[in-house]
């Protein structure tokens, strides 16, 4: 595993300054080494890596997640607030059943099989899009409209919301007596569990570091392990209730930042620190996920049901801008910024097909093919738009 992590480490580190001087975003070159030196490329990284990635993954999205919430501040949520719940629900929605619909048509699946492909694959990429939103942020490209802070907060609430309709699917498909008016309800709930819970952790820390003396540096390590303790205690309670665990994480850094804001910047620098070796970690580890030659099999009619998906969402997105004060250019970027897929698909692709589900290999092809496509057209799309439309 040393020396898998030691390949990560240099080749990500090579491939991000490569495309950086070539203006492109360095997570595709991080991405792409990843395709290469996976098991479905050159097979360089060792099994033990592989077989804890989704937990490196995690533990990297925790720290960009935290540096989020440290960046947001009450007033940058005040603007955004009513747009950016339209935005976390409607445009999964639109494209979810967009996919479902013309899965029954071109694959010829049933509505129940075509429910769990269009939302696999209609969650957006929280690990594409935070960085990127971010950036943004500190070199204050549409600040001024909140618009960065607008699709953090959608995007962060988007994949809670795909993935609880994803196993409503899953579990009518099973034959498991659940009520789906009950499955519905519980979206709002895990999102209001998992804003409470940021909320409590983050006030329990505020209190601990200004009773105890504790260097900023220790404070982050604290800060760090709190975010991965909440999101597997959601893993350990998700068969009775759902808690958005990564909404929670991005409000810990939030309530800090509010309480302590002096000390909330030191630790927003630490955090960008660690982000360096974090992002490497997760792009490179998203990439040796992706297998390829899997990818190419659902040809021509994958890629139709993909774009067929966008178009479905890029609707979705500009009724969920509707009376708000965006001019054209930047609703057209928000359309770019909600593309990229990588991280849900990666972690929930191939649950079809380990259960059981007729055609799960074509779900998982399919899940594997979005993120092939719409990983790099959103990592550049986001890049070279929001130079051009925002202000």
């Amino acid at each position: 595993m040393a020396t898998s992590l030691g390949i990560i480490i240099i080749l990500g580190l090579l491939a991000n300054a490569v495309f950086t001087r070539m203006r492109l975003p360095g997570l595709l070159g991080m991405i792409i080494v990843g395709v290469l030196i996976g098991p479905y490329g050159l097979n360089w990284l060792s099994e033990d890596i592989i077989r804890v990635s989704a937990d490196f993954r995690k533990i990297a999205l925790i720290i960009i997640l935290l540096r989020a919430g440290f960046g947001t501040s009450k007033e940058d949520l005040k603007k955004v607030g009513a747009p950016a719940i339209r935005l976390s629900c409607i445009p999964g929605l639109f494209e979810g059943l967009a996919i479902a619909y013309a899965a029954m048509k071109i694959f010829e699946f049933n509505f129940v099989q075509g429910g769990m492909l269009g939302f696999i694959i209609a969650a957006v990429s929280p690990a594409v899009i935070v960085p990127a939103m971010l950036n943004f942020m500190e070199r204050g490209l549409g600040e001024e409209k909140g618009i960065p802070t607008l699709i953090l907060a959608g995007a962060s609430i988007d994949d809670v919301f795909a993935i609880t309709i994803f196993s409503t699917f899953l579990g009518i498909y099973s034959g498991s007596k659940l009520n789906i008016g009950m499955r519905i309800l519980s979206i709002p709930i895990s999102i209001i569990l998992g804003i409470l819970a940021g909320v409590v952790i983050g006030i329990f820390l505020v209190k601990i570091f200004k009773k105890y003396s504790i260097r900023d540096t220790k404070k982050v390590l604290y800060i760090i392990g709190a975010g991965i303790l909440l999101t597997a205690f959601e893993d350990l309670i998700k068969s009775k209730i759902e808690i958005a665990g990564l909404l929670g994480v991005m409000t810990i850094g939030f309530i800090i930042f509010e309480t302590m804001p002096d000390v909330g910047k030191g630790m927003a620098e630490k955090l960008n620190k660690i982000w360096v070796f974090a992002e490497i970690l997760l792009f490179v580890l998203v990439g040796a996920q992706v297998n390829i030659w899997l990818a190419l099999d659902t040809g021509f009619k994958g890629i139709l049901l993909i774009v067929i998906g966008l178009f479905a969402r890029s609707i979705g997105v500009v009724l969920s801008l509707l009376k708000t004060n965006l001019n054209t250019k930047e609703k057209i970027f928000c359309i770019i910024a909600y593309i990229p897929k990588a991280t849900v698909q990666a972690a929930i692709g191939a649950i079809p097909l380990s259960l059981g589900v007729e055609s799960g290999d074509l779900i998982l092809s399919i899940a594997v093919l979005s993120i092939v496509l719409t990983a790099p057209l959103g990592a550049i799309g986001i890049s070279l738009s929001g130079e051009k439309l925002l202000s």
